[in-house]
């Protein structure tokens, strides 16, 4: 596929992509209030040359932030935008140093070139794997210096996009520096089209992630209610696919630990009607909810964190994570959280979006492999039956969250001579 060709099929989905939206929005108030930004209109713009970082959602807002905080240290005014409202969300609770937060201008030559000649950037930032075929182009025909960072490639992806011929390289051409996540991605990245002299390994700016320390602390006030002696996991960014397997894993581990109480935090709270019945087998399991302001008593079995930016305190009750999107194909979140708060991991196989940290993970003895529901009961019932083994896990994944630090710092050095 040519440039050319992708943009005339980017005009004609625009009424359908915005057909969608208007839909969606029937159902979210903040998502059709950000109708305007997508078509291009971020409002208002502080006076002052502007740096613009896109980060796609929550996950990519949170690995950011490091980043942003030592960018606006150094003088740089920022424009952040993200394609979800929750990552909206994340970066007010974050209280992030941005000049203005708004959602991502679609991906269509109209609304690109309105959304640039309204914020008129110095210079772009883009989180990991966006690699927005328009928005590229037209800041390159701008002459507006694009960096990527915490960059990753899978090889299924990179595969994906050699599948578009010409079009990828030809939006890579303004590229100026990347800072990769790992020697992997560089090598992918250089296969894609971005010449080896823009490239440097840095890191990932997950491991520079800092914890809440309100919400730690608030974590272990709810430990301390729920007690100490209670086993207590954690089923973090469940995606709707998991939550019938997480919810018969944690049956089964009841026949073992009556007491167990599973947190279970989806990704998506506003897309999961809770009790599912195909999973809530027992007829005298109870529920609660952390937006119904009630906590979970003794006999509770489930407690839903249904609220937005919660997850360090619902880690931070809990002896055991299990990381979500991993045992269906989307590719794994984040465990580093879970990490840095010294628990041991429990991953599916479906790991591409974390293949590193997944990695590392596992050659110290910090995270664990499941397969499937069967998998993750029996590794649960195994740490909760061994509390030593879990200790051990727990400080081995703590351990690698420690060493892995310094990507921020690497990152900035690489990518500053970009940002006037």
């Amino acid at each position: 596929m040519t440039p050319l060709v992708y943009r005339a099929l980017s005009r004609l989905a625009l009424p359908a992509v915005l057909a969608r939206l208007y839909w969606q929005g029937q159902r979210d108030k903040a998502g059709r209030a950000g109708l305007a930004e997508r078509l291009g209109r971020p409002g208002e713009v502080s006076g002052g040359p502007v740096v613009w970082v896109h980060a796609a959602s929550v996950g990519e807002v949170r690995a950011v932030a490091p980043l942003v905080r030592a960018m606006a240290a150094a003088g740089r005014s920022i424009h952040l935008t993200t394609n979800t409202t929750t990552g909206r969300q994340t970066v007010e609770q974050l209280d992030l140093p941005v000049a203005g937060v708004t959602l991502a201008p679609l991906d269509s030559p109209g609304v690109v070139a309105r959304f640039l000649s309204t914020l008129r950037p110095v210079a772009a930032v883009m989180v990991e794997l966006e690699l927005w075929p328009n928005r590229l182009l037209a800041l390159q025909k701008a002459g507006i210096p694009v960096a990527l960072v915490n960059a990753r490639l899978s090889e299924p992806s990179l595969h994906r996009y050699q599948r578009l011929g010409a079009l990828i390289p030809a939006a890579l051409g303004g590229v100026r520096r990347v800072a990769a996540q790992s020697p992997d991605d560089a090598r992918r990245l250089a296969t894609l089209g971005v010449p080896a002299q823009r490239i440097r390994t840095t890191g990932n700016l997950k491991f520079d992630q800092t914890l809440d320390e309100a919400q730690v602390a608030a974590g272990h006030r709810l430990r301390e209610m729920l007690g100490q002696k209670r086993p207590v996991w954690v089923a973090a960014s469940a995606r709707s696919d998991e939550i019938a397997p997480i919810l018969t894993a944690h049956e089964r581990l009841l026949q073992a630990h009556p007491q167990a109480l599973l947190i279970l935090v989806p990704r998506h709270p506003d897309r999961v009607s809770l009790p599912p019945s195909a999973a809530a087998q027992a007829a005298d399991w109870q529920w609660t909810t952390r937006s119904s302001g009630e906590n979970p008593s003794a006999t509770t079995r489930v407690f839903v964190g249904d609220t937005l930016g919660e997850l360090p305190v619902f880690l931070a009750a809990a002896d055991v994570a299990f990381v979500g999107g991993s045992l269906v194909p989307v590719g794994g979140h984040n465990p580093l959280e879970p990490a840095l708060l010294g628990l041991p991991v429990l991953m599916g196989p479906h790991v591409r979006n974390v293949v590193e940290v997944d990695k590392l993970l596992a050659e110290a003895g910090g995270r664990r492999r499941v397969m499937d529901l069967h998998e993750l009961a029996d590794a649960l019932t195994a740490l909760f039956n061994e509390p030593a083994l879990a200790r051990r896990m727990g400080q081995a994944a703590q351990s690698v969250a420690a060493a892995h630090g310094g990507a921020c710092k690497r990152t900035m050095d690489w990518v500053a001579p970009l940002l006037p």
